[in-house]
């Protein structure tokens, strides 16, 4: 749970605001605040709490998706760094 709950502040810290939640609780959707300026699309992350994970879901281009699974907090905050500002 602990490591659930650091995924989740890593990735508010990060710019993400909750969506959504499943009705059992095993799955949180979360969204970027600001949506990307080349594809006007918001990134996506899903934390699933029965995988121990969570996932980053963006749009490279018009109709391709592209994913990144993450299992701990700092592996998720290094990749924030490394991504381009907005």
């Amino acid at each position: 749970m602990e490591k659930l709950q650091a995924l989740q502040a890593a990735a508010r810290q990060g710019g993400f605001i909750q969506v959504e939640e499943s009705g059992e609780g095993t799955v949180l959707w979360l969204r970027k605040e600001k949506a990307d300026a080349a594809t006007k699309t918001h990134k996506r992350i899903c934390i699933d709490s029965l995988s121990n994970s969570l996932t980053v879901y963006w749009m490279t281009a018009p109709g391709k998706i592209d994913s990144k699974t993450f299992r701990n907090a700092p592996s998720l905050q290094e990749w924030f760094a490394l991504q381009p500002a907005e």
